[in-house]
């Protein structure tokens, strides 16, 4: 009798475990799929993207941007040029090549003229 109430306690035992087991949430990983979203996401949040379309010398006009139409960039002497977060030149951009732009907005005409233009596949240290 005694060893049937000690069995019977611990099958109803194991079974509770189960049951505690079987209805606590699996634990979710920290930062989903992509790991750090700060790595990237933060990087990329004040900078213009679009795919060039055309190249000039003075402007490239650059598709598949926020605004869904092409979109013509102005460039100037000041205008900076990185790939792969290390300095590069206009000679460097080509047709097709998927870009970054630190853009500042005239006021007055709305023209949007480049700063930095990014390109390559590491995450841009964004510069103020």
């Amino acid at each position: 009798m005694k060893k049937t109430l000690i069995s019977v306690f611990l099958i109803s035992l194991a079974s509770a475990i189960v049951l505690l087991a079987q209805t606590r949430e699996p634990r979710k990983p920290e930062n989903a799929r992509f790991g750090n979203p700060t790595n990237t996401g933060r990087n990329f949040q004040d900078l213009f993207y679009g795919v060039v379309k055309a190249l000039g010398k003075n402007e490239m006009v650059l598709e598949k941007t926020k605004f869904g139409v092409d979109q013509a960039i102005k460039l100037d002497a000041k205008t900076k040029f990185y790939h792969d977060e290390n300095p590069s030149t206009f000679e460097n951009l080509k047709t097709g090549d998927q870009v970054w732009i630190q853009v500042k907005t005239e006021k007055k005409t709305g023209e949007m003229l480049a700063k930095r233009v990014y390109t390559g596949v590491i995450a841009p240290t964004v510069q103020k």
